[in-house]
């Protein structure tokens, strides 16, 4: 049986469950955080999410993950058969990992410390998000799913990227960036509608409480050095 180690407040994490739960894999959890012993034996970065496989071996960035458990459990495929198909996927989820998470991620101590980004910092994300937007608007299709009529891992890795880019766009930048996007907010309604993201989402819930403790005992010990 696979094991899932991280913590649900993580969306990468969400991610990797959300493809878990729709092919139907038994899994089990193991909830750790960053920064432990734990988690730097099994991740060389000490990133979550990781999981070891049924034969033992640890995998972790969500990406490599998905496309592991994609090649060893085909069943309910969430690629295309064909291969510019396929890299038409993989093409939309780098784009809104490079030009949409990774940028959005850069407000996220400020959004937590309830402080304000800086504007030069605000400026230089903002850049990023308006090509990634301009990117994502000729690519994605919403026909009814992000790639066309199959839907796919790009949904999945998509949706779970908009929950940072929808939360710290708002609070740090006053600004809807998945409204930006055609057809995106429309179609990220629908997803979050699926029986599993609402049981992804309950778990999330169930689990900042504890995570934001985590982060203000760090922001503490940080102040204090």
């Amino acid at each position: 049986m696979i094991t899932l180690h991280g913590f649900a407040a993580s969306n990468y994490y969400n991610l990797v469950k959300h493809v878990l739960l729709y092919k139907q894999l038994p899994f089990q959890e193991n909830l750790l955080y960053g920064g432990s012993d734990e988690l730097l034996a099994i991740s060389p970065a000490g990133k979550v999410p990781v999981i070891t496989t049924a034969e033992g071996f640890n995998i972790s960035e969500s990406s490599v993950i998905c496309d592991f458990i994609e090649e060893s459990y085909p069943a309910a495929p969430l690629y295309p058969e064909n291969a510019g198909e396929r890299a038409v996927v993989r093409q939309i989820m780098k784009i809104a990992e490079l030009y949409f998470e990774l940028p959005s991620r850069r407000l996220i101590p400020y959004a937590f410390s309830g402080t304000e980004a800086p504007e030069s910092l605000k400026a230089e994300v903002r850049q990023v998000l308006k090509r990634g937007i301009a990117a994502l608007s000729r690519l994605c299709r919403f026909s009814p799913w992000i790639a066309g009529q199959q839907f796919t891992m790009a949904d999945i890795y998509v949706y779970y990227v908009n929950t940072i880019v929808s939360t710290f766009g708002a609070s740090q930048l006053d600004w809807d960036v998945l409204a930006e996007v055609p057809g995106m907010k429309e179609w990220n309604d629908s997803m979050s509608q699926s029986a599993i993201a609402q049981n992804v989402e309950a778990d999330r819930l169930a689990n900042m409480p504890e995570f934001m403790q985590k982060l203000k005992a760090q922001f503490k010990a940080a102040k204090a050095k």
